[in-house]
């Protein structure tokens, strides 16, 4: 059976919290003590709802990070963003960077995938210049993090486009590469 069968037959029903949580400590909890797996749990504070059809991305960014004008004024790291937006793919990544044109305003915004832009080139711009917002895949950012060229120490919101369906009906935790 192919996972797209599967889900085709089942409602899509949307990613909660647990998921997340479930997630983390399947990944992580061999290899922690009981002390450090308890630093990964989220209060569900953490998490806004997501599946409210009245908004768009931008309007939705503009909800949740209220204090962004200055945020972003104050921002002046090289080598880090504010906003990190991860995706299942390269093209649902451009898909959510055009739909956040109303929100970003002047904000600069750095391309974190690996379709048709080679890892040196982003690793020179996160060097060279600095990006509000850095939309991208798990893959690429990972590989940006672990090569010390993406910084997230002052990275102040992340989202995950924890929802949305590729055309095999997965979402980004259905991908076991993920």
């Amino acid at each position: 059976k192919k996972i797209s069968d599967v889900l085709q037959k089942s409602a899509p029903k949307p990613g909660v919290p647990a998921d997340l949580q479930n997630l983390l400590s399947q990944h992580f909890g061999e290899n922690r003590s009981v002390i450090e797996i308890e630093e990964l749990k989220l209060s569900d504070s953490c998490f806004l709802p997501a599946n409210d059809l009245t908004h768009s991305f931008s309007s939705y960014l503009k909800e949740i990070c209220p204090k962004w004008a200055k945020l972003r004024r104050s921002h002046k790291e090289k080598k880090s963003v504010v906003m990190l937006v991860l995706c299942s793919s390269a093209l649902r990544s451009l898909e959510l960077i055009k739909s956040m044109t109303a929100f970003k305003g002047d904000c600069r915004v750095i391309k974190l995938f690996a379709k048709h832009i080679k890892i040196k080139e982003q690793m020179n711009m996160l060097e060279k210049g600095m990006f509000h917002i850095g939309v991208g895949t798990p893959g690429r950012v990972k590989a940006l993090v672990e090569q010390d060229a993406l910084c997230l120490n002052s990275t102040k919101y992340m989202i995950l486009d924890w929802n949305w369906r590729d055309q095999k009906l997965r979402r980004m935790m259905d991908i076991p590469e993920v």
